[in-house]
């Protein structure tokens, strides 16, 4: 009887802390596994969100823009971005380019971008309200005249040609106008609450803040932010070669 009662403790010695552990490996793994599939289903639906944005930026180019006949529309969102990020966005932007239809054809026609402006609750639980979208399509000459006037209201430079030649010629960095490898046109420094604006036209008004471009929107009353990061994109996709 008492070899039995010290067979059943040393049993009871081992099995249970083994149990014990698996259990707990079997809830890390659920938990993982959950993890994965709240990452797979939030990948998924930024995809979801990306393919409608871009069925939608088509749409609006095809209905109020006939003379775009045969182009190319690609969205700079959305790739690399979580769920939280989007409904954050409050500018999603195409490149267009127009081509001549053939076998490959090359992308080497007229370049333009589709800014889609945002307004809060864009994103909710049912994808994107594009009633809450304004679009505004740009070529390369508004793009210069808008980045002359943010130039100059995020500078004090006033020299609107030489503003010009510097964009044509340049880069927009985060500190300036830089070409080649010199800061030809400053930014100001500013702090995060700081903020400098400018009457662009009747639609906008211009606000520069450190790393960014404020667009206010007068009919609507909105404040979007454009990173300077896509800034740079824009303005590389529009002069580089």
């Amino acid at each position: 009887m008492k070899k039995i009662t010290l067979l059943t403790l040393l049993i009871i010695t081992f099995l249970v802390p083994k149990n014990t552990q698996a259990q707990d490996n079997g809830a890390a793994i659920a938990a993982g596994a959950g993890a994965l599939l709240a990452i797979g289903a939030g990948i998924a639906a930024v995809e979801q969100m990306k393919e409608r944005a871009e069925l939608t930026a088509t749409e609006w180019i095809l209905s109020n823009n006939p003379e775009l006949i045969n182009f190319s529309l690609q969205t700079l969102d959305f790739n690399g971005k979580k769920l939280k990020d989007m409904s954050e966005t409050s500018v999603i932007s195409f490149k267009i380019q127009e081509f001549v239809p053939q076998d490959k054809p090359e992308l080497d026609g007229k370049k333009q971008i589709l800014l889609g402006f945002t307004s809060y609750g864009w994103i909710n639980e049912f994808g994107i309200d594009f009633d809450k979208v304004r679009w505004f399509l740009i070529d390369s000459k508004e793009w210069i005249n808008m980045m002359t006037s943010y130039t100059k209201v995020a500078s004090g430079e006033k020299n609107d040609s030489f503003v010009r030649e510097q964009l044509a010629d340049g880069k927009i960095v985060n500190k300036g106008i830089k070409v080649k490898s010199k800061t030809t046109i400053p930014f100001y420094e500013l702090s995060g609450d700081m903020y400098v604006t400018t009457d662009y036209n009747e639609e906008m008004k211009f606000i520069y803040n450190e790393k960014s471009l404020g667009i206010y929107l007068k009919e609507t009353k909105n404040l979007i932010q454009i990173k300077r990061g896509n800034i740079i994109e824009i303005h590389d996709f529009f002069f580089d070669e």
